[in-house]
């Protein structure tokens, strides 16, 4: 009898129930936290979704919080119309790709090298390649530079400068000594193959976790970034759409129409600024949830090993 009461002991601590029966007061605290945590996250994006389905009226007058009032699209639908931010949208998505191409290159030709151990002087290469992580001329120094490379108001100053990133490529370098064996590299040389057949044919096909991890940091980057394109651009087909966003929130004005005894909000900036939002952010949430399990299984193969 004591038998069997050990084997469905046994039993249960196996099939993951023990913990369910060792639940206790601190779970429900620590749950209670993260859930809280989570909620600060999404409800401000709750809200400002609900704010772009509402009328202007009810924005207006500050009646809209979590559910949307007077359900109306007349956001969107200026949005469409007026062709400037879609524009926006579509130059970004070019500027982005273009971007994390060049930079997985860019990336790739770096760390490969450095992870190779007989490579000669790469500790003094990885040194001098980390330096602009840590320290950086300023702002009028690198306009200055772009100024006699002509990249002022052309598009390349929004793709070239950025490409190489030092923190993507140390996580990258750290991939390829971790997680990839020398021995696969030197059976390859072994039959003839050379360094760029070892590298596309045996070590990106072996690091695709890593690639989208770092493609991803490459695209959310670019996307949400909008400095540089404030600073060294003044054309208005180079405006990005984060930048074309930043304007129409700065110079917005809650100015209102009065016709006759009703007040009737003049196409209300809240209401525009909330559905600009939601137009700029929908395109990374649609694409983040494909490349997720990547990026946590990348992170932390890349980051924390080595």
């Amino acid at each position: 009898m004591s038998d069997i009461k050990a084997i469905e002991k046994e039993q249960t601590s196996s099939d993951g129930s023990r913990a369910i029966i060792r639940f206790r007061m601190s779970d429900v605290v620590i749950m209670l936290i993260v859930g809280l945590l989570c909620l600060t996250c999404v409800l401000p994006f709750w809200h400002v979704a609900v704010k772009s389905i509402s009328s202007n009226a009810m924005v207006a007058s500050n009646s809209v919080f979590l559910w949307p009032r007077e359900l109306s699209l007349a956001a969107y639908r200026q949005i469409v119309q007026d062709g400037e931010l879609l524009h926006s949208m579509w130059f970004s998505l070019w500027i982005t790709v273009l971007f994390t191409a060049l930079g997985m290159l860019a990336c790739t030709c770096a760390a490969y090298p450095l992870s190779r151990k007989r490579l000669r002087g790469r500790a003094v290469l990885t040194f001098l390649l980390m330096v602009p992580m840590y320290f950086s001329a300023g702002t009028l120094p690198t306009y200055l530079l772009y100024y006699k490379l002509k990249l002022i108001d052309n598009f390349w100053v929004l793709i070239l400068p950025l490409i190489y990133s030092a923190y993507n490529m140390m996580i990258m370098k750290n991939f390829f000594l971790t997680t990839i064996p020398d021995e696969l590299e030197e059976s390859a040389s072994l039959d003839g193959a050379t360094n760029f057949q070892i590298l596309f044919k045996i070590m990106l096909p072996l690091s695709k976790p890593i690639l989208a991890t770092l493609s991803l940091f490459y695209a959310v980057g670019r996307w949400n970034a909008y400095s540089d394109n404030m600073y060294f651009t003044t054309k208005e087909n180079l405006k990005m759409a984060q930048y074309k966003l930043y304007q129409m929130v700065l110079n917005s004005s809650d100015t209102i129409d009065l016709v006759g005894e009703t007040t009737v909000a003049k196409s209300s900036p809240a209401v525009l600024q909330a559905a600009s939002i939601m137009v700029v952010t929908i395109p990374i949430l649609i694409i983040y949830p494909f490349v997720q399990k990547y990026f946590v299984k990348g992170t932390m193969v890349g980051a924390v090993k080595g």
